[in-house]
């Protein structure tokens, strides 16, 4: 019997318009910016207790993006791989010329009334804030690379929020010093470039439509992260 020609193999994947659209629509419809909790934040309808819970859970978050990414830093090929990827653990850890976003978030803490040691020894972070980011961790810790990779996406549409966060904080929360929104405004470029790259390595290691749809369903899964932090947040205040 004569075998299918790879255009209509079942196992063929998307062209790499659809495969992009189909990712692209998963933060359109899923990212965590469509969250009540966010979408109050953004309309000034958060408390200062509110705001500063959410400022110290989210800082659990931050803290532990460099472990994912030095965990997918070591499933990926080659030199020029490894070097794009590591720009993201110095963007959060710092070099030794440059602060990185864990220090801008901690300042962000500061300037909204929280001392350091307090969102250092985590003291205020939900239960379901640690399962949710334990959940991504692990995630990346155990699952192939292009899972690990794809799931990070939710960066295509974090500009958009950045720049949405900003503005809401400046007319809401002016008891904030603006140098204290220096991890919104870094991540507006940052978050750009690094969801173009992430994109770029998702395309050319998803070829067929099996890694393609586990790479969709690892940017869905990174979404339910994001959301359940939020839920945890929302429902650990008064």
């Amino acid at each position: 019997m004569t075998a299918a020609p790879p255009e209509l193999d079942g196992r063929a994947g998307w062209p790499a318009a659809e495969f992009t659209a189909r990712l692209r629509a998963v933060t359109a419809t899923r990212y965590h910016d469509l969250h009540p909790f966010n979408r109050r934040m953004h309309r000034g309808e958060l408390t200062p207790a509110e705001l500063r819970r959410w400022i110290a859970a989210r800082f659990h978050y931050q803290r532990h993006i460099p472990v994912k990414d030095a965990l997918i830093l070591a499933g990926l090929d080659g030199p020029e791989e490894r070097r794009t990827w590591l720009s993201r653990i110095h963007d959060q850890d710092g070099t030794d010329d440059a602060e990185g976003g864990i220090e801008r978030w901690l300042r962000l803490g500061e300037a909204a009334g929280l001392a350091r040691e307090e969102l250092l020894d985590a003291s205020r972070v939900p239960p379901g804030v640690r399962f949710a980011v334990e959940a991504y961790v692990t995630f990346c810790r155990r699952r192939p690379v292009l899972d690990a990779v794809a799931a990070s996406l939710t960066e295509l549409s974090a500009p958009d929020l950045m720049r949405t966060r900003i503005a809401a904080f400046e007319r809401h929360y002016p008891w904030i010093e603006p140098a204290g929104l220096a991890y919104f405004r870094t991540r507006v470029t940052q978050g750009a470039r690094d969801a173009e790259q992430a994109l770029a390595l998702v395309l050319a290691r998803a070829r067929t439509l099996e890694e393609q749809q586990r790479a969709v369903a690892a940017l869905e899964f990174k979404c339910e992260v994001l959301w359940a932090l939020l839920d945890a947040v929302d429902r650990s205040g008064p």
